[in-house]
């Protein structure tokens, strides 16, 4: 497949990237691959009702709120992805199957059955690599100002699938690279009363996600990749909670991190 100039976007369609609190000083740096439900007014409704597009088959529910609390009580920098991942997923790699679903959690995905290489290409091209060239961007500014970053990737998970409950509240995920802080990060939630807490759950990391390896493994950032239930992120009220206590959790692991490195 060859990237080519965005043919997808119109004037009217927002800019695939999106930065909330880009004069940020913290060391982290939030991403929200699915933050948005919007689709290009060229692809329509891609055939699915308006309920089928606000269902987590869309996005993550509650990420981008989560995202811009977080920014402002951290002052960190929020760069999300404004688009439905059903339009493309920005955390899966453009050649990967789940990339374009034709189906998603047994809903068909009409606008995207018969998808060709060109369609597929136009779909990357205006969303997922600006998208990614963003985030590149922004670590390559903070590397060339000696800034530290810790990379936070935000998700949200649907409190059933197939059927089948989900029972933590949050989940952080973890697999190859520098994952001393988002082990450090799980620690330090397991602690805290009242928190159901995944290890890797209810997502496991691995090869089919795209944007915490390619972003953070090649040049050894710390990451830890969230995922909190959708249900409890359901209001503002929700938001606040859940911003309160990973903002705590977030300052508290950083510390513990770095001090142990030094000691090291």
């Amino acid at each position: 497949m060859t990237l080519r100039e965005n043919t997808l976007l119109g004037t009217a369609d927002p800019a695939a990237a999106q930065l909330f609190n880009a004069s940020g000083q913290s060391p982290f740096l939030i991403i929200g691959d699915h933050a948005g439900n919007a689709i290009p007014h060229r692809l329509g409704t891609l055939g699915l009702t308006e309920a089928d597009r606000a269902r987590h088959i869309a996005w993550d529910i509650g990420v981008h709120d989560l995202g811009n609390a977080l920014a402002q009580a951290l002052d960190a920098p929020f760069i999300f992805q404004h688009y439905s991942r059903l339009v493309v997923d920005c955390n899966r790699d453009p050649a990967h199957p789940d990339a374009v679903p034709a189906v998603s959690d047994r809903s068909a995905i009409p606008g995207n059955a018969a998808l060709t290489d060109d369609n597929l290409a136009a779909r990357v091209a205006a969303i997922h690599a600006p998208y990614h060239a963003r985030i590149a961007e922004e670590l390559a500014q903070r590397a060339a100002a000696a800034q530290p970053t810790v990379l936070i990737a935000l998700h949200s998970f649907t409190p059933t699938l197939g059927g089948t409950s989900r029972p933590w509240d949050i989940g952080i995920l973890h697999d190859s690279g520098d994952t001393r802080f988002a082990k450090a990060l799980l620690a330090d939630l397991v602690a805290r009363p009242n928190i159901k807490v995944g290890d890797n759950e209810p997502y496991r990391m691995d090869a089919t996600d795209y944007s915490v390896p390619r972003h953070t493994y090649p040049a050894g950032l710390p990451y830890a990749e969230i995922e909190i239930r959708q249900d409890l992120l359901a209001d503002a009220a929700g938001v606040a909670a859940w911003s309160r206590t990973l903002g705590s959790a977030f300052k508290k692991t950083l510390q513990r991190t770095a001090t142990a490195g030094a000691a090291a």
